[in-house]
């Protein structure tokens, strides 16, 4: 196995939904999203970045604002739609439900080890 594949795969799976965590709180710019993520240990680069938030876009999960901004032109900032506030609960249903079944595994796993 391909540790580093492997890790890549989850950080994709993931992806998606701590975008909309983010956009959960207020309207975020491109670069500040960017940075959220690195700041929570998720590396993304824009290249991956733009076509996820279109294909968000589309799906109707997120919408844009156009904002003033203090130095050049105006910038998009998105936000989550009311139909992605309620994908967002499920998936934090989802994440839960996810989040369990890895803990038992995992202190499953330790008590064999012990």
């Amino acid at each position: 196995m391909n540790v580093d594949n492997a890790k890549s795969q989850m950080r994709k799976g993931m992806l998606e939904y701590c975008i909309m965590l983010l956009l959960s709180e207020k309207a975020y710019y491109t670069s500040d999203i960017i940075k959220r993520l690195k700041e929570a240990n998720l590396l993304v680069v824009e290249g991956t970045l733009y076509p996820l938030l279109t294909r968000l876009k589309n799906d109707g999960l997120l919408a844009y604002e156009w904002q003033e901004s203090p130095q050049g032109p105006p910038r998009k900032y998105y936000v989550l739609t009311d139909k992605g506030a309620e994908i967002l609960k499920q998936l934090d249903a989802a994440w839960g439900e996810l989040e369990n079944t890895v803990r038992q595994l995992k202190n499953r796993r330790l008590l064999i080890e012990n």
